[in-house]
């Protein structure tokens, strides 16, 4: 069933999770068996979907999606899998939900609007668990970001993900590795020190 949602998203140019990123972010839920899961851009549920394997037993994922066409698929697929219970999907803009959660996180998945990632940063530290982690997807943005890009189309996305990198490896409360796996993901840990 997942490989039939995982062939529809492709087929519809659904952006989904790459199977490189993928491999590389199970191997820390693996490692940190989060209970607790947020994700900013559901799509179809595709990656929350793929995470859930990886919950602590009784763990819960939270996934946000503005567009409401692609969360009721979402909705509907993750209804098939049986995994209703695990996963929640909230409809609705990211920006304004998130300052409205209350639950702590162990994991954060960042992959939806580029030019967005400062601010989805930001609602993040407040959310996420001392020693949790954030993993922001497509950090690189075919590789746009490390160049000399600077073309209007992407100007925005290219110039707030600058900006997010620069926020994460600068913050001595957090700990960051960027990887060039997939389209660049991002990995910060929130230190113990790190105040709320």
């Amino acid at each position: 069933m997942i490989e039939i949602i995982k062939e529809e998203a492709i087929k519809d140019h659904i952006p989904i999770i790459m199977d490189d990123t993928l491999n590389e972010i199970s191997k820390i839920l693996i490692q940190e068996k989060p209970k607790q899961i947020l994700e900013i851009g559901t799509a179809v549920g595709y990656s929350a979907i793929c995470f859930s394997k990886f919950l602590h037993e009784y763990g819960k994922i939270d996934t946000i999606e503005i567009d409401e066409v692609r969360a009721k698929k979402a909705i509907d697929n993750i209804r098939k899998m049986n995994l209703e219970k695990k996963i929640n999907v909230i409809i609705g803009n990211a920006i304004e939900i998130m300052p409205t959660l209350t639950t702590k996180y162990d994991i954060i998945f960042i992959d939806a609007a580029k030019g967005k990632y400062p601010i989805f940063l930001k609602a993040s530290i407040r959310l996420l668990n001392t020693n949790g982690i954030i993993i922001a997807d497509n950090v690189l943005y075919k590789g746009y970001v490390l160049g000399e890009y600077n073309k209007h189309k992407q100007r925005t996305a290219v110039t707030n993900l600058r900006e997010y990198i620069k926020l994460v490896t600068e913050d001595k409360n957090l700990e960051t590795k960027i990887l060039d796996i997939g389209d660049g993901i991002a990995i910060t840990r929130k230190k113990g020190t790190a105040s709320n």
